[in-house]
């Protein structure tokens, strides 16, 4: 009996215990210490898996980045493991699983959320054009140099703004706070704002500052920005009145905006903006070049979801009342940290506009007064991870920060080196004899996208030329006349204006005066390989893969199938892919294009020179190289491309003690194509 009521006292204290662990895992929560509350909340799930519990510990690992962990919890949560009866749940979470699921590069899996969570707010996704779309974004030639800057920390940097020889940033590295608060989100110090000299590298120079105590406070000081003379400073700040935050009704202490005036080389203390209302955060404001406007991000009520892009009008004696940027700008979930350059775009981040995990950097065009769509800027200004408050301090340098260490926020340089906005470029075509170089009158024409959309079709008249505006992309061009073999002209267009592209067009020789017997092509080929014809009906696709003369041959090789080209030269010691290998990769593209259920395993060799780890290296890089030119330049899907180097394991021509000529090392030299799957 004693054992017994034993054990229903461990069991009640055990009970007991477990509704404590939850309730002061929520007094964490409440409080914004999603560190310590997802301890308890994983203790109590334990014992029961309440959805609420499961709801706030998926969040409390969302907002401290264990995207792993996050991930986990949110699919628990969709796929309704809790103890409830009632599975249904927040649309949001379908939102941030696809977030924390791009995070970590599972793309195709993160869609299908993003598709369930549009569906749910009465809109729609094409996954495969959204799969493309982000493959655009990781493979697009980059328009960026970046790297990390010397003045980081181990503590979160970011917002960085050059002005003359100093750069200003954020950061919450405590300088000056060795027992001071700290903040309960992050368990680190407040954010505060901070300075360093830095020469022409922007490499430190001295050491790096806090500004003064007028403006850094014992709270949060974040993003921020000048005017062009440097005397005013627009500044995000904690909600503070007559000396203390003040908490809105969720007990939250916002963000809002305020500024200072520097006289006599001081700052003023910052004055708060009229328009910022208790309740609501104002944050990450950025002038335009007139100084005129006032961006900012904000969630006050009206927008279109979350946070917002607004701008105030600011005259000398008033300051206007918010302006939403609108629909093409701002989406129901966040967008962030603006910056208008002196050209007067508007870059900024976004979570909401489609792109490769979580926060990305946009660009919107001014065009006659009003942004344009954005464009999302790509790799590698942008990852899977947070990048975000991009600013320029000249036409083409600047800098932006992000999370992608997978640990705190790091701010990191960029020099501009590409057109980043999409623009038409003026295209003329021309349909020329072969031999003689005049224009084929009456030539019929279509020009198809890399899609095979047919974009023009027309019979030219005795100028066989046309002009066409186009973006920067492949498409294909095909001609044919009377008297002419018909024929096709593979066309890039470049981001240059004044592109001229002429399809030669052979003519067909007279018919001979006596008859000769014209042996089908086809059947050489069969008879040539030794296929067997019943191939035709039983395997199809590869009758026709063996039996195609157009582009490179594919034969057969101990039950394999590859593609037989011209050796795919690298010079010793490169993995740069030469200019007369170039042509023999866009015939191959050019094939792939028009098989597009094959995927290509590319495989690349060495010679024995160098030491065996080198080459392994060196092989899988030329392997990479190639895959990359195919999928860049060729627009061929990287999915239907894998690679692998085997260094100098295999060897066409063995070379035992180096004992070969140059000609016999450049034939290990090689790449080789297999069709593993048609």
């Amino acid at each position: 009996m004693i054992k017994k009521i034993t054990l229903i006292f461990a069991i009640c204290f055990m009970s007991q215990l477990a509704i404590g662990q939850k309730s002061r895992g929520d007094r964490f929560f409440e409080k914004g210490d999603y560190i310590n509350a997802a301890k308890y909340y994983e203790i109590a799930l334990e014992k029961e898996r309440h959805k609420k519990d499961l709801e706030n510990l998926a969040e409390c690992f969302y907002n401290t980045f264990q995207y792993r962990l996050a991930s986990r919890n949110l699919k628990q949560l969709v796929q309704g493991r809790f103890g409830e009866k009632d599975k249904n749940y927040n649309n949001q979470y379908n939102f941030k699983l696809y977030q924390m699921l791009s995070a970590l590069g599972d793309y195709e899996a993160a869609l299908e959320y993003l598709k369930l969570y549009k569906e749910n707010n009465s809109a729609s996704l094409d996954i495969a054009e959204s799969i493309e779309t982000i493959e655009t974004f990781k493979l697009k030639s980059p328009d960026y140099k970046v790297e990390k800057v010397q003045f980081n920390s181990e503590a979160s940097e970011f917002g960085a703004v050059k002005f003359g020889d100093s750069v200003y940033f954020t950061s919450d590295r405590g300088v000056n706070q060795l027992f001071g608060k700290t903040y309960k989100w992050t368990h680190q110090p407040f954010l505060d704002l901070y300075v360093t000299a830095v020469d022409e590298k922007n490499d430190t120079i001295g050491q790096v500052k806090a500004l003064p105590k007028t403006i850094n406070s014992k709270y949060h000081e974040g993003n921020f920005c000048f005017s062009k003379d440097g005397n005013t400073l627009y500044i995000s700040k904690s909600n503070i009145v007559e000396g203390k935050r003040e908490f809105n009704e969720a007990k939250t202490n916002n963000i809002h905006l305020y500024k200072s005036i520097k006289e006599n080389g001081k700052w003023s203390t910052p004055e708060k903006l009229a328009f910022n209302k208790n309740g609501f955060s104002y944050q990450h404001p950025a002038l335009n070049p007139k100084g005129d406007k006032l961006y900012f991000s904000s969630n006050i009520e009206g927008g279109c979801g979350s946070f917002d892009l607004y701008y105030v009008a600011l005259n000398e004696d008033e300051i206007g009342e918010p302006v939403n940027l609108g629909t093409t700008i701002n989406t129901e979930n966040r967008e962030h940290f603006p910056f208008i350059s002196e050209e007067g775009h508007l870059f900024f981040a976004s979570n909401g506009h489609l792109g490769l995990g979580m926060l990305d950097n946009f660009v919107s065009e001014l065009v006659d007064g009003s942004f344009t769509t954005p464009t999302n800027l790509g790799v590698p200004i942008n990852s899977q991870y947070d990048d975000f408050s991009i600013t320029y301090y000249n036409e083409n340098e600047g800098f932006f920060a992000s999370n992608r260490n997978k640990k705190d926020d790091n701010i990191f340089q960029f020099k501009q080196s590409g057109e980043i906005f999409i623009r038409e470029y003026i295209n003329t075509f021309e349909i020329r004899d072969a031999v003689t170089k005049e224009y084929i009158p009456n030539a019929k024409v279509v020009l198809n996208d890399r899609r095979k959309a047919e974009l023009y079709s027309n019979i030219l008249d005795e100028t066989s030329f046309f002009n066409m505006n186009l973006l920067a992309d492949n498409y294909e061009l095909k001609a044919e006349s009377e008297g002419y073999y018909p024929k096709a002209l593979q066309v890039e267009v470049l981001e240059k204006q004044d592109q001229k592209h002429v399809l030669y067009l052979k003519q067909i020789p007279p018919p001979p005066p006596l008859p000769i017997v014209v042996i089908d092509p086809v059947e050489a080929i069969i008879a040539e390989k030794k296929i067997d014809k019943k191939l035709k009906e039983e395997d199809p696709t590869r009758f026709a893969l063996l039996t195609d003369v157009d582009g490179p041959p594919v034969v057969e090789k101990e039950g394999k199938l590859y593609f037989q080209l011209e050796p795919i030269y690298f010079d010793f010691g490169t993995w740069n892919i030469r200019a007369d290998s170039k042509k023999i990769l866009d015939a191959l593209s050019a094939k792939l294009e028009r098989y597009p259920n094959i995927y290509l395993k590319i495989s690349a060799h060495t010679d024995s020179r160098g030491t065996a780890k080198y080459n392994q290296i060196l092989s899988e890089r030329r392997a990479e190289s190639t895959r990359n030119y195919i999928a860049l330049e060729g627009f061929i899907n990287a999915r239907r491309l894998s690679f692998k180097g085997f260094g100098e394991l295999v060897p066409i021509v063995p070379c035992p003690m180096l004992n070969c000529t140059e000609e016999e090392h450049q034939l290990n030299r090689r790449s080789e194509f297999e069709i593993i799957k048609y």
